[in-house]
Order: C-alpha cells, then sequence, then structure tokens
C-alpha cells in the first residue's frame, strides 16, 4: 500500500473520469511483487484458460478466479460458476488482494470473486458492463500488475463519446455509484512498459461481490 495513506481515513483518488476513481501509483514495487507471489499460488490450483463467448470466438484475454465463485464463459453464456471448468473449486481470494478491496472499496460486504485476467501481446477487450452480478450497488474494484493498459471508459448505455487513460503497474480502479455500470474496457496493452510480470504482460484482477 502507500506508505502516506493514515489508518481510517478515506482514500482520495488521483483521477476521477466518468465518475470511474483512479487511484494512481497505489501499490509500490514490493507490494506489487507480494500480491502476484498469492496471485500465482491461485493460477497453480486454478489453471489460465481462454473462454469462449456464446458465439463461439475465443477470447483473446487467458483468465482464471479466485473466491467463491468464479465468471465463465462458453456456449451457454455468461455466468458466475462456484468451479473452474475443469471441475474444481476455486482458490480463496489472497489476503493481499482482499485487503486493497478493504482499504478502497467503501463496501461493507466482502468480495466472494476475484476475476483475474491475463492480457499478452494483442489481448485486448472490447467495451462491456460488469452486470453479471445479483446487486450492482457494490462496487468493482480493479487492479493493475505488469505492462500498462489503455483502459477506456464509456457510459451507461452503449455509444456516445469515451474517455481513455494509460492504467500502469500498481494502480488501482473503483468503479461505483453512479460509474458502476459504465461500459469499459481494455483497448490495449504496452507490452515491455513493466519488468513486474516475467515473461511480460499484464494482468488485471477485478473484486466483486457477485452472488
Amino acid at each position: 500500500m502507500r506508505k502516506n495513506d493514515e489508518e481510517g481515513v478515506t482514500p482520495r483518488p488521483t483521477l476521477v473520469l466518468r465518475g470511474v476513481q483512479v487511484f494512481q501509483g497505489w501499490l509500490d514495487r514490493t507490494a506489487q511483487e507480494a500480491l502476484l507471489a498469492e496471485i500465482r499460488d491461485v493460477v497453480r490450483a486454478a489453471p489460465l484458460f481462454q473462454p469462449v463467448t456464446p458465439s463461439g470466438r475465443r477470447m483473446s484475454v487467458q483468465m482464471t478466479s479466485a473466491g467463491d465463485v468464479g465468471w465463465i464463459a462458453d456456449r451457454s453464456g455468461y455466468r458466475y460458476a462456484d468451479r473452474h471448468p475443469q471441475g474444481t473449486l476455486w482458490p480463496d481470494i489472497p489476503p493481499t488482494v482482499r485487503a486493497v478491496w478493504d482499504a478502497v472499496s467503501g463496501s461493507p460486504r466482502a468480495p466472494d470473486s476475484c476475476l483475474i485476467n491475463l492480457y499478452r501481446d494483442t489481448a485486448k477487450m472490447g467495451l462491456h458492463q460488469d452486470r453479471d452480478e445479483a446487486d450492482t450497488s457494490h462496487p468493482v474494484v480493479s487492479v493493475s500488475l505488469g505492462d500498462d493498459g489503455l483502459f477506456r471508459i464509456g457510459n451507461t448505455t452503449r455509444g456516445g463519446p469515451t474517455e481513455a487513460v494509460w492504467l500502469k503497474s500498481g494502480d488501482v480502479v473503483v468503479m461505483g455509484g453512479d460509474a458502476r455500470l459504465v461500459y469499459h474496457g481494455i483497448d490495449k496493452t504496452r507490452p515491455g512498459s513493466s519488468t513486474v510480470l516475467s515473461g511480460g504482460g499484464r494482468l488485471n484482477l477485478t473484486l466483486r461481490v457477485a452472488t
């Protein structure tokens, strides 16, 4: 965490775009590496996979999850499930990841799902809403690790003007309140912009209350 944040004091974002709060540099290098070590344990228990959309298109990102439920996509649709596609239960959300939620979410609920997306090469994520959760009154908290990612923010309905910001390793984003259902996505990454991940790439962790 940032050394200058006082316990019990509500942190302030360094940037707000369309109601989306960006905490730039929230995690220092030491904290990033500690968090990454725990994510590696998650991936060993629940290997990364490439989801297939209902239309049969394979997504460019690799993903897995931690928590009571994880997000999956296949020919049957988009949904949360209590098991990895291989049939095993998802591992617990790591304590260092949960600590980010506790610090910035402002939610009295604990997250029950953490999606882990790996972007490599030309992987990207089109504009979409996070609306598969049962109660969207709780925010989505996102953590960036590794290469820079161009994060695009739209509106709560499709179309219209958008804005974008480069997210760097250690940045944290909170989408809550009126911005909870904004369309958002990752246009591209900047390969080689970080040395946090061995082998390169960008990890994006998104915490949410899914059930």
